[in-house]
């Protein structure tokens, strides 16, 4: 599936590898299952690492973990399961990852704005999708009334803001 990271289609640099496949050279994304079962062999690949979490895994199974991660895949597995979102968010803000959060699976263009607030910074998408509406997208909306990862200033702050300087 095409990637889209930076507003820009990139090259997909990770391999999936199943639980029960062999190790390639290189990059990879492995299970959380796989993860746990072989945590010790898989922290001392020298190649960048990253994990897929099923939309019922908790990212706050991998702890201080997440260290190990250059990638982490949040699978979203139908327009109406939301918790990929608390999940991104958990991990920016609660766990502190720095690294790629990659929104996978029934990923759509009326999600794309809100999942890149909670955290998500990279997307794979359907065949077919255009550059063009990825950027739309993203700006549909300009002023949000909650605060999110993006650090992007809400409207409670906007207004505290302009009634700072109407004191002064």
């Amino acid at each position: 599936m095409p990637l889209i990271k930076h507003n820009a289609f990139v090259e997909n640099t990770f391999a999936h590898v199943a639980d029960d496949e062999a190790l390639p050279d290189g990059p990879i994304v492995v299970s959380l299952k796989r993860w746990q079962a072989e945590r010790e062999t898989l922290a001392a690949r020298n190649a960048p690492l990253g994990v897929r979490l099923s939309s019922d895994q908790s990212p706050e199974a991998l702890g201080a973990d997440v260290s190990h991660f250059a990638l982490i895949e949040l699978e979203f597995p139908k327009f109406r399961d939301g918790r990929g979102y608390s999940w991104a968010r958990i991990l920016r803000q609660r766990l502190g990852f720095t690294g790629e959060v990659r929104a996978v699976g029934d990923v759509l263009r009326d999600q794309w704005l809100f999942m890149s607030r909670c955290g998500v910074d990279a997307f794979e998408v359907r065949p077919g999708t255009r550059l063009e509406d990825f950027r739309a997208a993203l700006a549909e909306q300009t002023v949000f009334y909650q605060p999110a990862s993006d650090r992007i200033r809400n409207v409670l702050d906007l207004r505290q803001s302009r009634t700072r300087a109407a004191a002064e």
